[in-house]
């Protein structure tokens, strides 16, 4: 018997049966190698939803997740038994407008694991065993663990979040929040070749994170002197999905910088239009990623990138709620991942 995490509804996490599907030509059947507990599972447990996306049916959370492979099927070529994998979350269309065009996390009919976005939901990676097709995934050799791999989806999204900022080359960057995702734009500016890279948060512990990871600078927004967060970066990216947050970068980008929205905000918020007009400030969205995640498995597989000091616990599955509270707990944790 196969075992998942399934959410009903907020607060309602369950244990359940769930046997894997019928494995196809082209399929893999795999076990869970670690998976871990994004911000938006958190909605999902916490809220019921994230933001327009609302559970309608129970819900296998999880889309950052590595696997050991255990069957292949018959036309199967680009993996065998026993090989660990880092497995992309994102299933577009290939083609819809957006598709075509390159831009495939805005595909018009996204399945996106561990997702209400769709109905029937798309459901996600927190099972004992799971089937995927195997162009979803990408078989690593490396001396890497199973817990770094699951990393590639976060930092996938840092990648696109600076991507999506234009040419860091020389610049100083601002990132607000320090969690994961805040982390992993830290980790991407430095790839990108940025002069300085400032965090500020509310909280201690995600700033000493921050700065683990390559942050020149770390500061309290919430005890900083307005002065020290004026005017103080080129790129300003909102990595906490609060509106303190953003209202802090539309303070601290320069005029003619730029200001990238990574993190998901309240639904209804004031917005300084006319700010943004006169200071000629681009403000752009960045959602998911595309070939990012080739590029953050690429990154982690060569240890150019070093995920590991983000992962603060491991939790067997069946321990999934004391997981999700861990999680919860930014005091105490920055990544937390399932295994079994």
């Amino acid at each position: 018997m196969s075992l998942a995490c399934i959410i009903h509804g907020a607060k309602d996490l369950r244990l359940e049966p769930n046997e894997p599907a019928a494995l196809g030509p082209h399929d893999v059947q795999l076990r869970l190698g670690a998976g871990g507990i994004c911000g938006s599972d958190l909605h999902y447990y916490r809220e019921g939803r994230v933001g327009a996306f609302v559970i309608r049916e129970p819900l296998v959370p999880g889309h950052e997740a590595s696997g050991v492979v255990e069957r292949v099927g018959a036309e199967v070529t680009r993996v065998k038994a026993g090989d660990k994998v880092a497995i992309n979350p994102s299933h577009p269309c290939g083609h819809c407008d957006y598709c075509y065009a390159g831009r495939s996390n805005l595909c018009r009919h996204m399945f996106f694991l561990g997702s209400a976005s769709v109905f029937p939901h798309a459901q996600g990676l927190f099972r004992e065993r799971f089937v995927m097709g195997e162009c979803q995934l990408t078989t690593i050799s490396e001396d890497v663990s199973l817990g770094e791999i699951a990393c590639a989806e976060p930092l996938s999204i840092g990648l696109h979040g600076v991507r999506r900022a234009g040419e860091l080359l020389g610049k100083t960057v601002l990132v607000t929040g320090g969690g994961t995702i805040g982390c992993m734009s830290v980790l991407a500016a430095r790839l990108a070749g940025a002069a300085e890279v400032i965090v500020c948060d509310i909280a201690d512990r995600p700033l000493e994170m921050a700065r683990t990871v390559g942050a020149d600078r770390t500061l309290r927004s919430d005890q900083a002197d307005a002065t020290a967060l004026t005017d103080i970066a080129d790129i300003s990216i909102e990595a906490a999905g609060s509106a303190g947050a953003l209202a802090t970068c539309l303070k601290a980008t320069r005029r003619g910088g730029r200001i990238v929205q990574v993190g998901t905000l309240p639904a209804e918020l004031p917005f300084p239009a006319n700010s943004v007009m006169v200071r000629e400030l681009d403000y752009v969205g960045a959602f998911r990623a595309d070939i990012e995640f080739d590029w953050a498995v690429q990154a982690i597989r060569s240890r150019r990138v070093d995920v590991r000091p983000l992962i603060s616990a491991q939790l067997p599955l069946a321990q999934a709620q004391q997981a999700f509270e861990l999680a919860l707990d930014r005091s105490r944790s920055t990544k937390v991942q399932l295994v079994i």
